[in-house]
């Protein structure tokens, strides 16, 4: 790919995501030419306004991907089964932040700091994963490179900006309703199109998307089987429990590991992910310091803390992994991406 003056477009340009790709283009300096922003066709129109700079938004078509080199697209996986293919068609390298293609075997997902390499294998559409698979492989690279993993249970608490800008308008709604609880109002969470719905206002709702029937929901199954394609290993043992909580942006995780090598410290462990790009360590109980999702907001890289053996098996440890979810979960994941493609 050449590495100036790029022509790059944006679809899902209103959206929470769209419009944080779009700072992080301009904050990281990436190398374009334009930038179109798109949506549907009700937000054409609409003024975008970063760095500066005014954009208008234009309603998304086949024809909006003519001469465009990279197009992010973060508008839903019913969009970008429409309209992916039609970009790639005309030119454009996709990089989609939707679940559409994340387990097609012929789609490379990614994360650049763990599989980088496999971005040479993408014929025109390259997938980001699921935000709380991002951050917890970001954290546990290292680890599996020095020591080998075998085995991960996964608890997230995740926030409600993962479910979109309306979620956040929900639970900023809920918050202001609750002294009487018999009226609160809950339409949209756990999942849009679930039967029920229940208040996020100060409340714990351990189910996020819908449920198969193996009894997890999907957003468990998609950590679950990214994790694998990720890594590269079929074989690793990889089970989530995925929680939303009334937290606006920053997913929290508590996560179990087992390592292939026994005897390993837990000064180890944090040496190897103090020396992992994008990955902070937090970690000092005696002052009571470690990762929260409210210090995370507004931050790139992935924090990691209360790492722990676990006393009763030799080979495990327990950590606590937070990051905000809407920029290494999402925005940022996918212009790291578009950054390696400049680079090769």
């Amino acid at each position: 790919m050449k590495k100036e003056n790029l022509n790059v477009a944006i679809v899902g340009a209103t959206g929470a995501v769209g419009t944080k790709i779009l700072e992080k283009l301009i904050e990281r300096n990436f190398p374009v030419k334009s930038i179109k922003m798109l949506a549907s066709k009700r937000s054409a129109g609409t003024e975008i306004v970063a760095g500066g700079k005014s954009y208008v938004v234009e309603e998304t078509v086949p024809e909006s991907f003519e001469n465009v080199d990279i197009a992010f697209f973060s508008a839903g996986g019913a969009i970008s089964k429409m309209f992916a293919h039609e970009a790639v068609k005309r030119g454009a390298v996709v990089i989609d932040n939707t679940s559409a293609f994340r387990m097609d075997k012929d789609i490379p997902l990614v994360v650049p700091e763990v599989n980088a390499h496999v971005l040479q294998e993408h014929a025109g559409i390259i997938a980001n994963p699921n935000c709380s698979t991002i951050q917890m492989v970001a954290a546990l690279q290292p680890l599996k490179e020095k020591f080998g993993i075998s085995r991960i249970i996964v608890s997230t608490y995740q926030a409600v900006s993962g479910a979109g800008a309306e979620a956040i308008e929900e639970l900023e709604k809920q918050s202001g309703q609750f002294n009487d609880r018999a009226n609160i109002q809950a339409e949209l969470l756990p999942s849009a199109s679930a039967e029920r719905h229940y208040p996020i206002a100060f409340n714990a709702i351990p189910q996020i998307d819908l449920f198969d029937e193996s009894g997890f929901t999907l957003e468990e199954l998609k950590m679950m089987n990214e994790t694998k394609k990720i890594f590269g290993d079929d074989q690793m043992s990889v089970t989530a429990t995925c929680v939303r909580l009334p937290v606006v942006t920053g997913h929290s995780e508590s996560v179990y590991v087992e390592l292939e090598e026994e005897g390993i410290t837990v000064e180890e462990l944090k040496s190897a992910m103090e020396n992992a790009k994008g990955v902070i360590v937090q970690d000092d109980p005696s002052s009571q310091s470690y990762p929260m999702p409210l210090y995370a907001e507004g931050k790139d890289e992935v924090f990691v803390g209360r790492i722990r053996k676990d006393p009763q098996h030799n080979k495990g440890f327990h950590m606590w992994i937070v990051s905000d979810n809407l920029l290494k979960g999402a925005a940022l994941n996918s212009v790291q991406i578009a950054e390696q493609l400049v680079q090769s």
